[in-house]
């Protein structure tokens, strides 16, 4: 290994030496641009990088945070934030929830037809796993139609790697995310009651409980009318 590497080296000082095959050389194509490399590993802790947190406070009391990932999918995370700061995921249910599947949400309409106003986005698939708690958009037929709706997945759809836009992951609340209500739609969906960023330091909202009206007995009743 040693005396090969020297023998190319002498021979690479040889052409040097030769102004006439220097000369005759034809320049070296321009080397092409290296994608910058993507790791799948995302930081579980929401301090670092508060700005690229996504909190949704959910209906059924739980948070849920999830990672975005701009070096995965720069224009969807931009979207999403974008959104995000406009209010436009308050209110919002998950309109399909397929049991060890996903859950799908960010249609206004909760029909699974609607979108933001905002213009539909070309692709940015990538190679990073659909793993449980992956988060990426929904979209039609069509690769770029992706909006503002996107899923969050239970378990592992290796499937759905470099077919849909995988732009982030859950990092905290994935037992929240496991009690969403299922259905396609679910009869009482749960709803995203506020989707802030972690930057922005929101308090969860508070969540109405249900009103539980005390049992009375019939015994009850004839005591109070004697009374």
């Amino acid at each position: 290994m040693i005396r090969r590497s020297v023998t190319a080296l002498a021979f690479g000082l040889t052409l040097l030496s030769a102004p006439v095959l220097a000369k005759d050389k034809k320049p070296a194509a321009p080397a092409a641009p290296v994608a910058p490399a993507m790791s799948a590993v995302v930081n579980a802790d929401p301090a670092v990088d508060p700005e690229n947190v996504l909190v949704l406070d959910l209906s059924n009391g739980g948070r849920v945070l999830i990672r975005l990932m701009p070096n995965w999918a720069p224009t969807h995370v931009d979207r999403i934030k974008t959104l995000t700061r406009e209010g436009f995921y308050n209110g919002v249910v998950f309109h399909r929830v397929i049991d060890g599947f996903m859950a799908q949400t960010g249609d206004p309409t909760g029909t699974g037809q609607g979108g933001s106003k905002l213009p539909d986005l070309k692709a940015e698939f990538n190679y990073m796993p659909h793993v449980r708690g992956t988060v990426s958009m929904a979209r039609t037929n069509d690769p770029d139609t992706a909006n503002s709706q996107f899923f969050i997945v239970f378990y592992p759809r290796f499937a759905l790697d470099h077919r849909y836009t995988n732009f982030g992951r859950v990092i905290a609340g994935m037992d929240q995310v496991d009690a969403i209500q299922r259905g396609e739609p679910p009869a009482n969906p749960t709803k995203v009651v506020q989707a802030s960023l972690m930057s922005e330091g929101k308090a969860p909202p508070p969540v109405a409980m249900p009103v539980i009206t005390p049992a009375i007995s019939a015994d009850m009743l004839t005591k109070s009318k004697s009374n």
